[in-house]
Formats: structure tokens, C-alpha cells, sequence
């Protein structure tokens, strides 16, 4: 019934920190299914079968030719692994759970920490699913085909990139979401569909005409894919586009985000779900 505190030092601080995102990022991997290795394997199953559909579709319609000169599965992989880390993170983030939440009820938990925990675990989730996939490529079907990707370093760096930015948009919208609910799941909605075409993992900055180009440059996935492909394929000159861009449209937004999340944590109350 008592506790007593006892003062932290701050490294003590940021270990409990980290060990409450922890357990919080385990609960939200652990959301989707029973069973942490099943909610795992449906990951990895669900980027294979995007792979598969788009290397299909490409296959029909006859655009391999129009693909950059390397391996044809890398250069789809090289887009969806991004739109689904970064569709996939803006989602978690936008639907972690706020101040009204009966999680908050627990003296450790705070919007900060389920912030963290969804972020972090869709990227473990998503950064796993890529390494078994390309491990299960190299080894099964194309052996030696790691050893082609020019520059991986730099290249995960977009995936990080593509994982940040979706983030900075959820933190938006996640600090939207209880002013007005039914139109923010709306907005995320189309956002995720919208990047279906919108990422440009279909086909590359380069080959696109200028009029076309300022239909697609607004979008920061479009630009880390775009990055991630000069970064993969050796013959690969990316003229298009920045990650300088995707990084500053990540940072805008997530201080927006902040801001709005602080405002609304300030004037949170528990009847805002009985008035709607």
C-alpha cells in the first residue's frame, strides 16, 4: 500500500526508461497475435506475398526491361520493404495509446513510453522480416545476390530514414486523432493508400518527366526509396531526389507532432470518448 521512491541517478532514470519501452514494445508486438513468433512470421508472410504480387504484375505487364540493370527482386524488394516499414510505423504510431488510455492508469506508463514501444517495435518487426527474406533470397534462390547491393550501409539508412519519417506523420496525427477521431482515420487511410502509387516503388525518379515528377516529390518515401535504389545498384544515379529532404520533412513534422501531442496530453479528459 506504501511505496517509497528512491532518487535516481540519470543513468538509473534512462535504464527504467528503457526497460517499461521495453515490455511496452513486447505487449505491442505481441497485439497482433498470441504468439510473438506468429505475429512475426505474418510480417514476413505478408512482405512476401507484396513481393511476389508486384514481381507478378511486373512480370505481366511487361515492364522488367524498364527496371534498373541488377537483380529484378532487389530492386522491388528495395521499395516495399520501405512503403511497409513506413506505412506500418505511421499506422502503430498514430494508433498508440494516448493520455486517455487505461494504460495510463499505471504509475510507469506515459504517452511517451507507447509512443516509443510502437515505433520500436514495428521497426524490429519490419527490420527482422527484411533480414530473414533477403537471408532466405541469398541462400535459396540467388546466391551470392547480398554481395551485389553497392553500398547496404546507406541502404538501411533509407529504411531507417523511411521508418523515421513515418513516425514524425503519426506523431501528427496521433496528436489530432482526439480533436477529431473519424476524419484523422480517414486522412491515415488515404495516406496509406495513396502510397500504393504516391511512394514511387513501382518505378524510379529518373525515368519520370517533369510533370509528372511534381506529382510525386512532396513525399518523403519517395525520395528515401528513390535514395535507396542509387544506394543498391551500382549503375543507379538518383538526379530526382534527396534524403536531405525526407530528413528535414521528418524533423518538421515530428517537432509539430511533439507540440501537438504536449497540447492535447495538457487537455486530455476521460469524457471526450461520451461525447462523441
Amino acid at each position: 500500500m506504501f511505496q517509497t521512491t528512491q532518487p535516481r541517478t540519470r543513468i538509473g532514470s534512462a535504464y527504467y526508461l528503457s526497460e517499461v519501452v521495453y515490455h511496452s514494445a513486447v505487449r505491442s508486438v505481441r497485439k497482433t497475435h498470441g504468439n510473438a513468433l506468429m505475429a512475426i512470421f505474418m510480417n514476413i508472410l505478408q512482405a512476401i506475398v507484396f513481393v511476389a504480387v508486384f514481381y507478378f504484375m511486373f512480370s505481366l505487364l511487361g515492364l522488367r526491361g524498364a527496371s534498373l540493370r541488377g537483380d529484378f527482386l532487389l530492386y522491388i524488394m528495395t521499395g516495399v520493404f520501405l512503403y511497409l516499414t513506413h506505412s506500418k510505423t505511421l499506422g502503430a504510431v498514430a494508433g498508440a495509446e494516448g493520455p486517455t488510455s487505461p494504460m495510463m492508469q499505471h504509475a510507469p506508463m506515459n504517452t511517451a513510453v507507447a509512443i516509443l514501444a510502437a515505433m520500436l517495435s514495428t521497426l524490429y518487426i519490419q527490420v527482422l522480416s527484411l533480414f530473414v527474406i533477403l537471408f532466405a533470397y541469398d541462400v535459396v534462390l540467388n546466391p551470392g545476390v547480398l554481395s551485389e547491393i553497392h553500398m547496404p550501409i546507406a541502404a538501411f539508412g533509407m529504411l531507417l530514414l523511411a521508418w523515421f519519417t513515418g513516425a514524425a506523420i503519426g506523431m501528427v496525427l496521433l496528436a489530432a486523432k482526439p480533436w477529431a477521431p473519424v476524419p484523422v482515420g480517414i486522412v491515415t487511410t488515404i495516406y496509406q493508400r495513396a502510397n500504393m502509387i504516391a511512394s514511387g516503388k513501382m518505378f524510379v525518379a529518373n525515368a519520370l518527366p517533369p510533370a509528372m515528377l511534381n506529382l510525386f516529390d512532396w513525399n518523403p518515401l519517395f525520395h528515401a526509396i528513390d535514395q535507396a535504389r542509387g544506394y543498391t545498384f551500382v549503375n543507379y544515379f538518383p538526379r530526382n531526389s534527396t534524403w536531405e529532404y525526407a530528413l528535414w520533412f521528418g524533423i518538421v513534422f515530428l517537432m509539430i507532432g511533439l507540440m501537438g501531442e504536449f497540447y492535447t496530453r495538457k487537455h486530455a479528459s476521460a469524457s471526450w470518448g461520451a461525447r462523441r
